[in-house]
């Protein structure tokens, strides 16, 4: 089976895994949004569920294929300064300043590199400075915070200390609205891309916000005959691998964050279609990315040797394609220094990650 995505001149070439299910330590619990700490390190916001309480966030070195490390989670589920309801959104500052948002709260704490709380800020409303269900953060140049403002339909810029500075965007469908955004990042030049949800497609503005594009339409999996589903909601995958149930590049179902690399390409978390859907810089689709998971991360590993019903129960299944597939990814990150693609595999508890190769012919030879 091809590990490799191949399109317009571009070569995404799965990697590794990182992760496994777990409440603590080293796995995740449902990943909501990640982001990029320094020396290859991933802050993680876990949403664990009302059974086992695992909401937290915690901080991971990736490292190359079986060199995953667990360093420390922090913001556990309680109340109280330092702990969390619903973590969400998550971002990082030059200070290694760690800011965590909490859409049951309506609150941004802010951490150190260690996990240990420094402040909090924010108050439930709608008027200036105030939110309803903060989501994604994004941190500016100048150091200031945005915040997706996913019940108000709108962005918010904050000092880091959580002083209002400005606003952006309003409920609706047209340029420049929004209808429960997501995610969001920053390009190089400081533009703002942010996963409009609802409205299934992803805005870019300027650093001031003023709208300068959107690309993406509505559109869902499909099941073709003689297919079988990765989860019970999709994607339908047929016999060989191919991905026959996925909609066409450019098609958007509730996308959940966004990330741009270096060249200006834009990987978007198509959510409801199990999948990372590709763009040029100029909003153009050009590949998708449906997950290639068929090596276990360390940890995975490991916890299989641990359980040999389970490793029994690997060995009587059909196929194990289903798990090899993204389901439900709801975060995705470029990381400048490896080139790599990040994806949080939600519901599957991990990472995948992939690493864009800029030269094919060199990829070739080396094949």
């Amino acid at each position: 089976m091809p590990l490799t995505t191949v399109a317009e001149g571009r070569v995404f070439d799965w990697s590794h895994a990182v992760g496994r299910n777990a409440a603590r330590g080293p796995g995740f619990n449902y990943v909501q949004t990640m982001c990029l700490g320094k020396g290859g390190v991933i802050y993680a916001t876990n949403r664990g569920n009302e059974n086992n309480f695992g909401m937290h966030v915690n901080k991971v070195k990736i490292g190359a294929a079986g060199e995953e490390e667990h360093i420390a989670d922090f913001c556990e589920y309680g109340e109280g300064d330092g702990k969390c309801t619903w973590p969400f959104g998550v971002a990082v500052d030059n200070n290694d300043h760690v800011y965590v948002s909490d859409d049951w709260q309506n609150t941004i704490s802010v951490f150190d590199s260690s996990g240990k709380f420094l402040r909090k800020w924010g108050k439930t409303g709608s008027g200036d400075g105030e939110l309803m269900r903060p989501a994604g953060l994004a941190v500016e140049k100048n150091g200031n915070i945005i915040v997706v403002d996913s019940g108000n339909n709108r962005l918010q810029v904050f000092t880091p200390d959580g002083k209002f500075v400005g606003k952006c965007g309003r409920a609706g469908n047209g340029d420049g609205e929004f209808n429960q955004p997501w995610g969001i990042t920053l390009d190089k030049d400081g533009n703002i891309f942010v996963a409009d949800w609802k409205n299934h497609r992803v805005q870019k503005l300027s650093p001031e916000g003023k709208f300068l594009m959107k690309f993406g339409e509505y559109g869902t999996v499909s099941e073709p005959e003689g297919a079988y589903a990765v989860t019970m909601f999709g994607p339908y995958v047929s016999a060989g691998g191919e991905s026959a149930g996925y909609p066409k590049p450019g098609l958007l179902n509730h996308p959940t964050d966004v990330a741009v690399d270096t060249d200006g390409d834009i990987y978007v978390a198509d959510w409801g279609n199990h999948r990372v859907s590709v763009f040029d810089p100029e909003g153009k689709p050009i590949a998708h990315l449906i997950g290639d998971a068929q090596v276990l991360s360390k940890w995975g590993e490991q916890t299989v040797e641990a359980n040999p019903d389970m490793a029994k129960a690997r060995r009587r299944v059909r196929s194990l394609e289903p798990q090899w597939r993204f389901c439900f990814p709801t975060a995705v990150e470029f990381d400048p220094e490896s080139d790599q693609i990040i994806v949080s595999d939600s519901q599957r508890n991990r990472l995948q990650i992939y690493k864009k190769v800029r030269d094919y012919s060199d990829f070739q030879a080396n094949l």
